[in-house]
């Protein structure tokens, strides 16, 4: 184990840089890494390591996401709230929906299928997405609008809603009875009590941290430790209730910057540093997920999909924009920030074919595509039209 983890370390800083001096994003490089390194290629990462993978990709997210909400403030969010509402399920219902209709005529699934199908490739990656915005909101690009807290926050509850409303399709196929109504109502549930406890856990270590004198250090550790722990209860009641506790994860490093900005930016800094080094293991596990060979089987068929699918995101993007204040090269910005998927593909996309569910494969050898053909586009896009888009404060 410890060797597969010195080569995922080196071959992803390989790959950063290589892509940073060819003036493309690093994480592009280290998702390549991770194709090339993966099982799918040279199989140079031991099955002990991969058995984790999915864990380790986890509290990655995890670090990034709370990093998001000690970045995140009252007045940012104020100015973006109606938009990022809209952002968090028009384009993905739109997306999912479309893909679902189309699969039908083009894949002869029917319209249970085809919804599997269409929000699994529904929802946007975050760990593409929100290291990215991040780095903009450091910057101060696009901030006087507020564009970078506004994908950051939408991006992060539209995979909620993607995730759901593919797990009701599940169900469906599973039970006839099924009663998706009553799913879709447990999507603003979810959101709702991932907040609620997002905000009392960390009024809780505020009341910790006034109380007794602990270290920056310990406090990163802390956090942390307890935000797994928020991640780990969803996935323990999930049967019996929703808790969208990446959305909490992110309410938790709000109220402490609320409560103590100080402390916000202390905080910050430091996951920012953590950040550095598990990015390398989030991207190039992510990489070393995508299975080339299923991807090339999905072939044109997929590609018109995934196009028509994202075409119909564009739309609702630009729906959910109107009003909101951006121009029309601003509006093109978030669209295209909302392109990249990634780890949802990659943790959900091989369920039905798990399950036993007709044309799992299939359904499969799609989402692995959409991976390989978005991450990458978006993240050279996004990074390509920032500088060129967003007003620097």
């Amino acid at each position: 184990m410890a060797l597969s983890i010195a080569i995922i370390m080196f071959f992803g800083m390989l790959g950063n840089l290589l892509f940073i001096k060819l003036k493309l994003p690093g994480l592009l490089g280290m998702l390549i890494a991770g194709v090339i390194i993966g099982p799918y290629s040279l199989n140079l990462i031991d099955d002990s390591v991969l058995s984790i993978s999915a864990d380790l990709r986890n509290i990655a997210l995890i670090i990034i996401l709370l990093r998001a909400g000690f970045g995140l403030n009252r007045k940012e969010l104020k100015k973006i709230g109606k938009t990022a509402i809209k952002m968090s399920f028009i384009p993905g219902i739109m997306e999912g929906l479309s893909i679902a209709l189309v699969s039908i005529w083009l894949l002869n699934l029917d319209f249970i299928r085809g919804g599997m199908l269409g929000f699994i490739i529904a929802a946007v990656s975050p760990a593409v997405v929100v290291p990215l915005m991040l780095r903009f909101i450091e910057e101060k690009k696009g901030m006087r609008k507020g564009i970078p807290v506004l994908i950051l926050s939408a991006a992060s509850i539209d995979d909620v809603f993607a995730i759901t409303i593919f797990t009701s399709f599940m169900g469906f196929y599973a039970n006839k009875n099924f009663n998706i109504a009553y799913q879709l109502l447990n999507i603003p549930l979810s959101i709702i009590l991932g907040v609620i406890l997002g905000l009392v856990i960390g009024t809780v270590l505020l009341w910790l941290f006034n109380k007794f004198h602990i270290r920056d250090s310990k406090k990163v550790i802390l956090i942390l430790t307890l935000a797994i722990f928020m991640v780990s209860l969803e996935k323990a009641i999930e049967n019996y209730i929703m808790i969208a506790s990446l959305i909490g994860v992110m309410a938790l490093g709000f109220i402490i910057t609320e409560k103590k900005p100080g402390l916000g930016i202390r905080l910050a800094s430091k996951y920012g540093k953590v950040w550095l080094f598990s990015e390398l293991f989030l991207f190039v596990l992510v990489g070393a997920e995508v299975n080339t060979r299923v991807a090339l089987n999905a072939g044109l068929v997929g590609l018109t999909i995934i196009t028509i699918g994202l075409f119909a995101r564009s739309i609702g993007v630009f729906l959910s924009t109107i009003y909101s204040g951006l121009n029309i090269k601003e509006k093109i910005f978030v669209v295209i920030s909302y392109w990249p998927k990634a780890t949802v593909q990659a943790a959900i996309g091989a369920i039905p074919l798990s399950q036993g569910v007709k044309d799992g494969d299939l359904i499969l050898a799609i989402a692995v595509l959409s991976i390989v053909i978005t991450a990458p586009l978006g993240a050279i896009f996004i990074n390509l039209l920032a500088p060129r888009i967003l007003e620097e404060e």
